[in-house]
């Protein structure tokens, strides 16, 4: 990816991880487990969706290794934690910029649920 990934759309799949790392640092199942609980169990993200997308976010500097290291005794040492960048907070503010754009035409259009222009 480049590095102007603020300027162009993201992936669903990238837009699901950022959000899930917007709030704390979390380990891969913890990504997946966030995801599926914001889309309300519409998107289930298996292993190879999301660290292949793990992968092409650290690369594009979105994501990073987290150095946090958790109590073994509470936590899988071996699990490695992910931390939302800077690129990656910018990245996620302007697809939700381009999200609310569109949201505002398409009331603008009388095209969301409750204000369509055709009510019978």
């Amino acid at each position: 990816m480049a590095n102007n990934t603020s300027k162009n759309p993201l992936t669903p799949a990238v837009l699901h991880i950022l959000l899930a790392l917007s709030m704390e640092e979390r380990h891969g199942y913890g990504i997946m487990k966030q995801v599926e609980m914001d889309s309300q169990g519409k998107v289930k993200m298996g292993p190879g969706t999301l660290y292949g997308s793990i992968g092409r976010m650290i690369e594009a500097g979105l994501i990073r290794e987290s150095d946090r290291k958790i109590d073994p005794e509470m936590d899988d040492e071996r699990r490695v934690y992910y931390k939302i960048t800077g690129a990656g907070q910018e990245a996620l503010s302007a697809e939700l910029e381009r999200y609310r754009e569109v949201v505002t035409v398409a009331e603008q259009k009388r095209l969301l649920p409750n204000t369509l222009a055709y009510d019978a």
